[in-house]
């Protein structure tokens, strides 16, 4: 599973298995849910997330991690927190 934030359009994608989005649907305002071949949720999209989730923190819990990834990205020139 992967959260990815995109700062310049104010949406947050969280990317729950691989695979090729075949349709999507908005389920509420904001709200969109990609769907593979198969009918399966891969992702769930969350335009202007900023304004209904607490993006500064991320809380995991009771979940089986084997391999833990944390990464940032950065745009050009700018410094390390």
């Amino acid at each position: 599973m992967v959260f990815k934030y995109h700062a310049d359009t104010d949406m947050l994608y969280m990317k729950l298995a691989d695979g090729v989005s075949a349709e999507s649907e908005e389920v509420a305002p904001g709200i969109v849910l990609d769907f593979d071949r198969a009918d399966h949720v891969i992702g769930i999209e969350i335009e202007e997330a900023s304004k209904s989730a607490d993006l500064s923190r991320l809380e995991v819990l009771a979940l089986p991690l084997r391999n833990l990834v944390f990464s940032e990205t950065r745009s050009a020139g700018e410094p390390p927190p």
